[in-house]
């Protein structure tokens, strides 16, 4: 081998040799800063929050990325408002906030600090459905029920904010809730049905 090459030779085995026991001695060092890190971060990324949920008062801790359904299912538990498309495009993830309907997907749980939320968990009286649970019953408004729960959070607002006075009206002010099964037609018979019964939502 020439001479230059085995110079070559020895001078990449020496600096592979250097940084390999440098990286060995600082690895410890640079996970323990990271680790550090990792701990001061998780201080600041935790924010307080009080909301109220179906009457419930609750203080919790949360990230300030966590969306209000992923607080409502996963720190809650309350698994009635489901995750559909989580572009707030389908309705499945309807609930109330303040009596008004909201994607919950698309609202971040820190900016409900201080509200009242309702899930359909909460829109029975005990052991007594809300009278639109009983009308989707009753007029079979619902196939695999995916999208019930939103269904039924939507068109409970629908009603109360006056736009239930035709099946037209309905079906436009109901466009945001999707049923991949199709039951629309038995949907907007349940809300026609509450809105001509007259009863207090």
């Amino acid at each position: 081998m020439p001479e230059q090459d085995q110079t070559n030779s020895r001078r990449d085995f020496l600096k592979k040799s250097t940084a390999i026991a440098a990286l060995s001695l600082a690895s410890p060092v640079l996970a323990k800063a990271a680790e550090h890190d990792e701990k001061i971060a998780a201080l600041f990324e935790q924010i307080p929050l009080k909301l109220e949920v179906n009457g419930v008062i609750h203080s919790l801790s949360v990230e300030p990325r966590v969306t209000l359904l992923d607080l409502l299912r996963e720190q809650l538990h309350l698994m009635g408002t489901k995750k559909g498309c989580d572009h707030g495009q389908c309705g499945a993830c309807t609930v109330h906030v303040d009596g008004k309907r909201i994607n919950s997907c698309l609202s971040l749980a820190v900016m409900n600090e201080g509200k009242k939320i309702t899930t359909i968990e909460g829109l029975a009286n005990g052991d007594n459905l809300h009278p639109m649970q009983e009308a989707f019953i009753k007029h079979d408004g619902f196939q695999c029920g995916y999208c019930t729960p939103g269904q039924i959070m939507s068109a409970v607002c629908c009603v109360k904010e006056g736009h239930a006075n035709s099946p037209d009206e309905i079906r436009e002010y109901m466009s945001g809730n999707i049923c991949r099964c199709g039951a629309y037609p038995n949907i907007v018979d349940a809300i026609m049905d509450v809105q001509k019964g007259g009863q207090s939502l």
